[in-house]
């Protein structure tokens, strides 16, 4: 019996030690992903950060009991939504041009696609259904950083965003400009799983001249940094809920 109390004293204790573990690791994350947004982030330190969650989801992947295949097929991002509400003339809303993930709150650049809500009043809640719009992970993952908190008088551009790594394809996805999140780092998230709902966080979305949407990116490690990846074909064979 002092065996049998002794064994689960010491599972007990090494559960507890790897749910902090858990949570360090990821809130370690957050904060350098929080650090490069404001600047003053090399990028030596930012291919160590990345070594390292990459390193630990990749050894969390390896003991879970499910094995996650690459689907092939995202879920569309946002709910009730198809790709027609992708803004621009065929994707061309995008550009990459001068994007460097090191540059945090300052590029210029445009390297995604912005998704848009029917919602004229802009009180983020959608004309037809009376409802916010829920934002949906795209595909199964980790969520390696986000934000719930945004001021009015922030410069900062992405609002409420959220940064989801996906191990099945290697890619990261990222989502801005929310009104609330619902997941926190380390959450595991499954495809088609509610993350979000759409809103007007961020510098230039809160302005009255922007229209209510979704900004979706992907990226994928080059050299230990993301560089993004245009999702557009991806988000067209997309499947709708």
């Amino acid at each position: 019996m002092q065996k049998i109390l002794l064994l689960f004293s010491f599972l007990l204790i090494s559960t507890v030690a790897l749910a902090q573990s858990d949570t360090s690791i990821f809130t370690k994350f957050n904060n350098f992903n929080n650090s490069v947004l404001n600047g003053g982030i090399k990028k030596a330190e930012a291919k160590k950060q990345f070594e390292d969650i990459m390193s630990y989801i990749n050894s969390k992947e390896m003991v879970r009991s499910e094995v996650v295949m690459n689907k092939g097929q995202w879920i569309f991002p946002l709910k009730g939504y198809k790709s027609s509400a992708i803004g621009g003339s065929h994707g061309n809303g995008y550009f990459d041009k001068g994007y460097k993930f090191l540059d945090g709150n300052k590029h210029g650049a445009h390297p995604a696609h912005d998704i848009f809500i029917n919602d004229r009043n802009q009180d983020c809640i959608d004309d037809h259904t009376q409802k916010p719009v829920d934002v949906l992970a795209v595909d199964e993952g980790w969520v390696i950083a986000c934000t719930n908190q945004w001021e009015a008088t922030s410069n900062m551009r992405g609002g409420k965003f959220i940064w989801i790594y996906h191990p099945a394809s290697k890619v990261f996805t990222y989502y801005a400009h929310n009104n609330q999140i619902f997941v926190k780092p380390g959450d595991h998230v499954k495809q088609g799983q509610k993350i979000a709902e759409v809103g007007r966080t961020g510098y230039n979305a809160y302005k009255k001249r922007s229209p209510t949407h979704l900004h979706f990116s992907e990226f994928k490690l080059v050299d230990g940094v993301p560089v993004p990846f245009n999702p557009y074909q991806q988000l067209l064979k997309a499947k709708t809920l």
